[in-house]
């Protein structure tokens, strides 16, 4: 057994007993799918940074910086704006809405038949994408291990899928700082070395092939412009709506979400910088890069550069962040969707009396099934190798996602629309996604434009992007708009409902006293304890056989985990002076 695969089984091991030892604090779906509501908000911020960051990062997103230099951080940068926007307003307001799933505020919005719509809608959206970045898993644990895609696709997807639901949400956000922790330890130490091996920034950037701003293939500076504006457009709505407010509703009260909102805010904005200046590196000092990495391609930029510059069982330190990455990413096909089906579908509609012990029973079998059906969707998308990793996201999220935000975004702004408004909007911009997204061609659009040159692929995939969140704010967005020239009174039990949703909206959310205080002390102590071992873990990694630069990289990685582990060890043994319970 070579070091980098004892590495990667040390650290599932550690992240299956996270899951074991968090197990406990889940006895209700309240607890199993948001934490009960009542996490700090340094675990709530990872968790929603994390959700933004996979595999996919260091395969397909590290492709794109290898082949385009700075384009892809503007993709980091327009998440970061989501954040920022989060902070300043809406992470507070979703923790308000007081409810267990987001779905649930759909259905005080817009009622029971919306409510299904958008349980069964939205399911595609998040399995896809956790498929895809399954599938950015397995590209690199495949290239490293010399392991069939189609094993490590079933295998990891299992794994994770046993994390998810021995421990439930607890489990899942309490990973997910120490995963943080940990990518963040090990991308800091790869750009320190990749940035003393290349000579600091400015050489890297200076012997970069190609532009490094805009990127190659590119002869139209209009559409790379356009698609700049629109990521921005597409990440506000992606990042500010109700649907993906599930990150902030395990917060304890509305203050937590603010700050979890920043904390992901900070992240993602030096996040970008860290984590691609080594495919920079390899673009500009490794041209033999391409030959030795012909199956992955520009896919493996980040491989490339761990397995040639870094010491040894780095490979494995990485693999095991990247598992870590997609775990938590996947948590949004997994615990998410399973806590939609059952709060919005099964109990409501199949079982309306069914005991807690039931619910959470059920939740495990249906995370269970959700995970069969990521690892079918990663398996499809293998089966897929002609297409960019990087292009398949983008297309999810603008053609799949974006018009599912549409009605429920502006349903928070806009109150008097009738109760359709909701899914009708899901049908126009299901139609508005077949006609910009698919049925398209370039032909039409050079035709249409007069342009002088063809479109190059990255062009077209750029533009296809573009127009499809184009026409969805207008045609998309228009629809929902115009839904209130048919606006009519509720009923008073619907119009009831609708209160007490905005009602929530604008109240501040205080959760303190004995108990909360308690369970707080609880989430540093153990927490703090994991951490401390997995940085003395990575510590011990400088005995491995390395020159005296190597060891010092495992010895610096490890130890800014450490540190963290023993503030919150140190955090956890403070007195908490008792406050009264203002809001539940």
């Amino acid at each position: 057994m070579t070091i980098d695969i004892f590495v990667v089984l040390a650290y599932f091991c550690f992240l299956i007993a996270i899951g074991w030892m968090f197990r406990k604090f889940t006895t209700s779906t309240s607890d199993y799918f948001r934490g009960g509501g009542k996490m700090l908000w340094w675990m709530v911020g990872a968790t929603a940074f994390m959700t933004q960051f996979s595999a996919w990062t260091f395969t397909g997103a590290a492709g794109r910086a290898f082949s385009d230099g700075f384009t892809i951080v503007i993709l980091f940068l327009a998440n970061a704006f989501g954040y920022f926007l989060n902070y300043l307003y809406f992470a507070p307001k979703f923790r308000q809405l007081r409810v267990v799933t987001a779905i649930e505020a759909i259905r005080m919005r817009f009622g029971k038949t919306t409510e299904q719509f958008f349980t069964w809608g939205g399911m595609p959206d998040s399995l896809i994408s956790a498929g895809v970045w399954l599938n950015g898993l397995a590209i690199f644990v495949a290239a490293v291990f010399n392991i069939p895609m189609e094993t490590t696709i079933i295998f990891t997807g299992a794994a994770l899928t046993l994390m998810a639901v021995t421990g439930g949400s607890w489990a899942v956000i309490a990973s997910d700082f120490m995963q943080m922790l940990v990518i963040m330890a090990v991308t800091i130490t790869c750009a320190i070395a990749a940035y003393f091996h290349g000579g600091g920034l400015g050489n890297i950037v200076a012997n970069f092939q190609g532009d490094f701003m805009v990127g190659n293939n590119l002869n139209y500076i209009s559409i790379f412009v356009l698609w700049v504006v629109f990521i921005f457009v597409k990440q506000f709505g992606v990042m500010n709506n109700s649907i993906n407010a599930y990150r902030y509703l395990a917060a304890k009260d509305s203050e937590n979400a603010r700050k979890a909102a920043g904390l992901a805010c900070i992240l993602m904005v030096i996040g970008p910088l860290i984590w691609f200046l080594p495919p920079w590196y390899v673009n500009a000092f490794m041209p033999e890069f391409a030959t030795e990495y012909a199956a992955m391609g520009g896919d493996a930029a980040y491989l490339a550069f761990v397995q040639n510059v870094m010491p040894a069982g780095m490979v494995g330190l990485l693999m095991s962040a990247m598992f870590a990455a997609t775990m938590s990413s996947m948590d949004s096909g997994l615990n998410r969707n399973a806590g939609i089906f059952i709060v919005n579908f099964y109990q409501p509609i199949l079982r309306k009396n069914a005991s807690q012990n039931e619910l959470v029973l059920v939740s495990k079998i249906t995370s269970v099934f959700m995970g069969l059906i990521i690892i079918s969707i990663g398996l499809f998308i293998n089966s897929l190798r002609h297409l960019s990793l990087f292009d398949i996201v983008l297309n999810i999220g603008s053609l799949i996602g974006f018009p599912m935000l549409i009605p429920v975004l502006l349903g928070m702004w806009i109150r008097k629309t009738p109760d359709w408004s909701g899914w009708s909007t899901l049908v126009v911009g299901g139609f508005v996604s077949y006609i910009f997204g698919i049925a398209l061609a370039p032909h039409h659009v050079e035709g249409l434009l007069g342009l002088s040159q063809e479109l190059t692929s990255r062009e077209w995939s750029d533009l296809v992007v573009g127009l499809s969140l184009a026409a969805h704010v207008i045609f998309t967005g228009g629809w929902f708009v115009m839904t209130r020239l048919f606006y009519k009174p509720l009923p008073a039990e619907r119009e009831a409902e609708v209160e007490q949703l905005f009602t929530n909206w604008n109240t501040p959310l205080i959760a303190e006293g004995e108990d909360q205080d308690n369970l707080d002390t609880a989430q540093r102590s153990m927490l703090g304890n994991l951490i401390s071992v997995a940085g003395f873990g990575i510590i011990a990694m400088a005995l491995i056989p390395n020159d005296p630069s190597g060891r010092g990289l495992f010895v610096l990685c490890g130890t800014i985990v450490l540190c963290v582990g023993i503030m919150l060890v140190q955090a956890a043994r403070k007195p908490v002076a008792k406050k009264v319970k203002v809001s539940a």
